[in-house]
């Protein structure tokens, strides 16, 4: 099928559909709860309905009579809250529950294919099986992916769950179209349109200038680097920019340390360099809302890369 119709469940700003329009797909419907989402969703995909409000609150029979039959269903219900560190306090495990609104949604909609995105965590979920098991029973074939999205073509290492489902056969294999990784440096703004500050000042953070300082030791004074400037990192809070990005989250974490005559200089990671680091091109808009939202709508998103790859493969 070239051109399957499809609705995208927690949608967020965009990227699945994006992925799956640059496929070939038809965006019928995009679903979400966050309005300053939907508002990016409307400035790059403005043909496309966008439906807000919790999808429980929403009469499936009525959207299906208003939108008609599509052919694939995506979703990436609601993830922050299948990690080890969330526990188990009963809002996270309403959030964990999400997921089967795919299923009412698959249901009444019944699509030839469904594709769920999500962090490897969710298989840890207790009710993991119960979920897969609830659409299994609708007579879907299933197969489980973990994809990281620099295989894909994609300047960033980042691992994600594929939940596949194909109602007429089991889903092939997803394979890696990205020939080479893409580093960092492929979509960092090397001049000064972004301000600088010096790394070594009286106010930074000691652990940042530790950081740095390892950055140093092992690449010498004259090369550029990155530092994970908020959060937690297991591989010594830096990275080189001749590799993929690491795994972009919610909050503002990375910033660029370049060498100057003065010494070196570091900037935070700007919203636009991250939208590219997903994998969304220069003319996708993601202007509203403050920057944290901006941060947080990325760090929340599916690589469109990534998704164009799934949805041409598992439809072809």
């Amino acid at each position: 099928m070239h051109n399957p119709k499809l609705i995208d469940l927690f949608c967020g700003a965009g990227g699945s559909s994006w992925g799956a329009y640059s496929a070939g797909a038809e965006i019928v419907a995009g679903f979400d709860l966050w309005d300053t989402a939907g508002n990016v969703y409307k400035d790059n995909l403005g043909k496309t309905k966008f439906i807000p409000g919790r999808l429980e609150d929403h009469d499936v029979a009525q959207l299906y009579r208003k939108l008609g039959p599509v052919d694939l269903l995506l979703a990436s219900p609601e993830c922050t809250n299948h990690s080890p560190a969330k526990g188990n306090l009963p809002r996270c495990e309403r959030s964990r529950e999400t997921a089967f609104q795919v299923t009412r949604f698959a249901k009444v909609f019944d699509p030839q294919w469904i594709i769920i995105e999500n962090v490897i965590g969710m298989i840890r979920w207790p009710r993991y099986q119960e979920f897969i098991r609830s659409l299994l029973e609708l007579g879907y074939y299933f197969r489980e992916e973990r994809l990281n999205a620099a295989d894909f073509g994609v300047a960033q290492s980042r691992r994600r769950l594929f939940l596949l489902f194909n109602r007429e056969k089991s889903p092939h294999e997803i394979k890696p179209n990205g020939k080479q990784h893409i580093p960092v440096s492929s979509f960092l703004r090397r001049d000064d349109a972004y301000q600088y500050s010096p790394l070594r000042t009286t106010r930074r953070a000691k652990a940042t200038i530790e950081r740095a300082d390892r950055a140093i030791n092992a690449l010498g004074d004259k090369q550029d680097f990155l530092i994970v400037y908020y959060g937690s990192d297991k591989a010594g809070g830096w990275q080189g920019i001749d590799k993929p990005l690491r795994t972009i989250t919610t909050l503002d974490r990375f910033a660029l340390v370049r060498t100057s005559p003065q010494g070196h200089r570091m900037r935070m990671l700007q919203p636009e360099e991250l939208k590219l680091a997903m994998s969304w091109p220069e003319s996708f808009r993601i202007q509203h809302g403050t920057r944290r939202d901006r941060i947080r709508r990325i760090g929340n998103a599916v690589c469109p890369k990534v998704m164009q790859a799934v949805v041409s493969q598992l439809v072809s």
